[in-house]
């Protein structure tokens, strides 16, 4: 113990006179303080406005990427529309009932539920690949009845998916507020 404060007095002798010992100018301290209240006082880059608009942004690509799927498989299959008016009446009923919905997720889309909406999105891409083997098997059937059904089937499941997807961001947004007021009370 000794040897460590004969190190430490030998060290301070050492440094004589290189200490700095100046005192800050006057409101050095006020100056500080107001720098680093202007900092904590910046804005974020991520403001509710921007998430808005990549939410927007977000659903004109997805919608956009289910039209061209949607053109793209014409190519190799027979849609709904390809069996008769009736059925292409049908088919753009559910195109839109799908992008109204994925609009609606996509503008209440935040940090707390992106992982459920990412969930869902995974199983819209199943139920899609599902849908264009049905058009290509719709095609090599002679419009076989049963698939048109399966078809339909497919359109009635993917808006399932989101409507139950909606329930859960509600749910998601009751709880978040529920706790809000819980720890305000």
């Amino acid at each position: 113990m000794q040897d460590k404060k004969d190190n430490l007095e030998e060290r301070f002798f050492e440094l004589n006179g290189q200490f700095d010992i100046e005192e800050p100018e006057i409101g050095h301290f006020n100056r500080f303080e107001a720098k680093l209240a202007r900092q904590n006082t910046t804005k974020s880059k991520w403001n509710p406005n921007t998430w808005k608009w990549l939410a927007v942004a977000a659903s004109i690509a997805l919608v956009f990427s289910i039209g061209f799927n949607s053109f793209k498989s014409e190519s190799v299959g027979f849609e709904l529309a390809d069996v008769s008016p009736k059925m292409e009446e049908t088919q753009s009923f559910f195109v839109l009932t799908i992008q109204n919905e994925l609009e609606q997720i996509n503008l209440k889309r935040n940090e707390d539920n992106t992982q459920v909406i990412d969930d869902a999105l995974k199983q819209l891409d199943k139920l899609e690949k599902n849908y264009k083997e049905l058009t290509i098997e719709l095609k090599t059937s002679n419009k076989d009845k049963r698939i048109i059904y399966a078809m339909i089937s497919n359109y009635q499941q993917r808006i399932e998916v989101l409507q139950f997807l909606l329930e859960q961001i509600d749910e998601i947004e009751q709880f978040k507020n529920t706790n809000n007021e819980e720890t305000i009370i």
